[in-house]
């Protein structure tokens, strides 16, 4: 049974190390190498925490063979065979961890008791002390590669990255939006393209009734477009609908048929 289980452990091993590499290494949402990197230090912090399990589990498995050889009586054999089969592995990991066997937990019983519970004295589990060792390690790369590295992108730069990527998905939406504008939605706009995109549109098709500069003039068909009076209304809206569908009792024509909606709201 532990081998069947060794075995499935090993095989989503080598199944999922490929499928998190690929995604460290070339997820669409990783805009800079040190993304990537960190990527990467994941995919090996979880190759290790497998690792661990893997041997936490054999752990487990010949404590409770110890136990039974125990209980038929063979403490000799289990003597010989802890002492011969303890590995290097096992022989560092009690050395950095100081890891209390079971059945000397008692040479650690604290002397307070609560509710029929003692509590150990006993040092933290391995996985998560060797987790807070990886973490001081990928502190230090950490402090080395943003403070002295030339490959690092300060959070400043990573965030003014962010936002480029952000407006340029913007103009890429609004540019499919352009035409569906009308009088109940418009907005201002300032930007100088699309001022400079107004302007030519008006002296293409305005200035024949509101002259140049829009400031009309004594018998032109349209009104001054400069000063603070308003017939059918001054606000943004209303002048896009005044456009849009004109006036034709007083030879404003609609321009709904001429211009885009895009080119009425410049």
């Amino acid at each position: 049974m532990k081998k069947i289980f060794q075995r499935v452990i090993l095989l989503f091993s080598l199944i999922l190390l490929p499928m998190l590499s690929y995604a460290a290494a070339d997820n669409v949402f990783y805009t800079n190498f040190a993304a990537k990197l960190l990527g990467i230090i994941g995919v090996i912090v979880v190759a290790g925490t497998i690792a661990m399990l893997v041997n936490l589990l054999n752990q487990i498995v010949k404590i409770r063979e110890l136990e039974i050889l125990k209980e038929q009586g063979l403490e000799e054999y289990v003597a010989a065979q802890t002492s011969s089969k303890e590995s290097w592995w096992s022989r560092f990991r009690k050395s950095m961890t100081d890891v209390v066997p079971v059945e000397k937990e008692k040479d650690i019983l604290l002397n307070h008791e609560y509710d029929g519970i003692r509590e150990l004295d006993n040092n933290l589990p391995p996985w998560w002390l060797y987790g807070f060792y990886l973490t001081i390690g990928i502190a230090v790369f950490y402090i080395g590669f943003y403070h002295f590295s030339a490959h690092a992108v300060s959070s400043e730069e990573a965030y003014n990255q962010e936002m480029e990527f952000a407006e340029a998905a913007v103009e890429r939406y609004l540019a499919t939006q352009a035409n569906r504008v009308d009088e109940t939605n418009a907005v201002l706009l300032t930007e100088p393209a699309a001022l400079a995109d107004g302007e030519n549109i008006f002296n293409t098709y305005c200035v024949a009734c509101h002259m140049k500069g829009g400031g009309g003039a004594p018998g032109s068909v349209g009104p001054n477009l400069t000063d603070k009076y308003w017939l059918h209304g001054g606000s943004l809206k209303d002048v896009f609908k005044t456009v849009k569908y004109g006036v034709p009792q007083k030879g404003m024509i609609a321009w709904k048929d001429q211009l885009r909606p895009d080119e009425i709201h410049k």
